[in-house]
């Protein structure tokens, strides 16, 4: 066992989409002592993110956020990167093309073709605990061996965006390791068994490929030259669950154009629906996550149909209104959705009456949907045995008054709301301090404002039903067994 050096300082690095963020703590309380960031030097053809982008440009952004000896005196540094970025090597270890990031819809077709190949969606659930989507490298290797055969032949090695990074602050060793959180968001890792599937790779690319070692949380990917331990790092999702020191009984629901609800639990949820992904964490347990396809989307979309400036205004109009939006409801499907499985759906406002039919009554519903539209997924991770004793909200929306207003009474619990963070860097940082010290940190929690449901939970649970009773109306079949 490694003793626990005291006054020590790690690093924790964050290679988003955008940017490198990287956090200095200290190893005793996890306390950010000094942080660097850069952007990565990268723009998509339409000016937005690209569908393709050189690795290097990650090395470069990581140059820049750790210049000034942003590092020195680091014993240790974990590293976190954004997940399903699909790195294809040569058996040389070079890049065959750009590494493929992002949720392009260029994937969907051969997300679909896999679904198809390996006999359904119950059939991916059983055996990876996810169905492919898009987004997921082995849905990438489809569409690489479809759309660039040649590439996909001189494809030898697989890596995602921090195993690539690991291994190359390591000096490229032959040793290539990746960790459960990572590996589950594949399409062809387990989390339930905890093992490859090597067939799916082969299904998808055509032939084998070389795989990462799947390392425990707190063992160590290696040591550089200089002494500098490397963690086994981890997904960006799994890093932000580690930096908040969520556990058992709690849930984080992210607030994004569209929506998450992840868990952590203590065993795979194998869904054969695919609605729950199944994912490992950063510590050991187990991850499960429900994805919405609608959030904050629906927020801007009222706030342009009502003609307000900003989502602060949507608010301020929605808190002028009484809980039930004076029987308007809106089911906010307005991309398809994905939880319930609806994805051809258009959004549905039902109740109007000539006394609803005032902005804040509309700017309420907004916000009830969204949130009951997450309650749903919330209730999905309920209906299979997750505890959950209070949810974090994350994401700029989560500072709304209205979204804090509502979600207790609508969650049914007790709604944390974190003050704004690294949340992924700090706990690619504090992976760094158990690697080095063989002691999982109990860093302090982060400062946070509580919310409690109170005598606000029967409304709440009437504002559920309400809107319950119109989603089975408009979708009998929605969560149908």
């Amino acid at each position: 066992m490694r003793q626990n050096l005291g006054m020590g300082i790690v690093a924790g690095l964050d290679s988003s989409p955008d940017f490198t963020r990287i956090v200095v703590c200290d190893t005793d309380t996890g306390a950010v002592l000094r942080q660097g960031y850069a952007p990565h030097p990268l723009e998509g053809p339409d000016g937005g993110r690209p569908a393709d982008v050189d690795p290097q440009a990650w090395l470069l952004s990581l140059g820049e956020a750790a210049g000034g000896g942003l590092l020195e005196g680091v014993q240790a540094i974990g590293v976190c990167a954004q997940e399903h970025a699909l790195v294809p090597l040569d058996a040389q270890g070079a890049t065959v093309r750009p590494a493929l990031v992002g949720n392009h819809p260029r994937a969907q077709v051969a997300a679909a073709d896999l679904v198809d190949a390996l006999g359904g969606r119950q059939a991916w659930a059983q055996a990876v605990g996810c169905v492919p989507q898009a987004a997921q490298p082995v849905a990438k290797l489809r569409w690489l061996a479809k759309h660039e055969p040649e590439a996909a032949l001189r494809t030898t090695l697989l890596m995602q965006a921090h195993d690539w990074l690991v291994w190359q602050l390591l000096g490229r060793p032959a040793r290539r390791t990746t960790d459960r959180g990572g590996a589950s968001g594949t399409g062809y890792w387990s989390a339930a068994t905890g093992a490859y599937r090597p067939d799916l790779v082969e299904l998808a690319l055509g032939h084998q490929a070389m795989l990462p070692e799947v390392i425990g949380p707190a063992e160590s990917a290696g040591t550089t030259p200089e002494g500098l331990v490397i963690s086994a790092g981890t997904g960006a999702t799994m890093a932000a669950a580690f930096g908040l020191g969520v556990m058992h009984g709690d849930v984080v629901v992210s607030l994004g154009a569209s929506g998450s609800v992840a868990a952590v639990h203590h065993e795979a949820l194998v869904d054969p629906s695919g609605t729950i992904t199944a994912l490992a964490d950063a510590t050991g347990m187990h991850l499960p996550v429900v994805h919405t396809a609608n959030a904050v989307r629906a927020l801007r979309g009222t706030a342009e149909m009502l003609g307000v400036p900003d989502l602060e205004t949507l608010s301020d109009l929605a808190l002028k209104s009484t809980p039930g939006a004076h029987g308007l409801v809106l089911l906010p499907y307005l991309e398809g959705e994905r939880t319930p499985s609806l994805p051809h759906a258009a959004g549905t406002l039902t109740g109007l009456r000539r006394e609803s039919m005032k902005p804040e009554h509309l700017a309420r519903a907004a916000f009830e949907g969204m949130l009951c539209g997450l309650g749903d997924a919330l209730d999905v991770l309920r209906g299979r045995g997750v505890e959950v004793r209070r949810v974090f909200l994350l994401g700029p929306a989560a500072d709304l008054p209205a979204v804090r207003a509502v979600a207790p009474m609508l969650f049914g619990t007790q709604v944390v709301v974190v003050q704004p963070a690294d949340y992924a860097a700090i706990g690619a940082a504090r992976q760094a301090t158990w690697a080095l010290t063989g002691q999982l940190p109990q860093w302090q929690g982060p400062v946070a404002q509580v919310f409690e449901p109170g005598e606000e939970l029967p409304v709440g649970q009437a504002v559920r039903q309400q809107y319950v009773t119109v989603r089975e109306q408009a979708h009998p079949e929605a969560f149908a067994p």
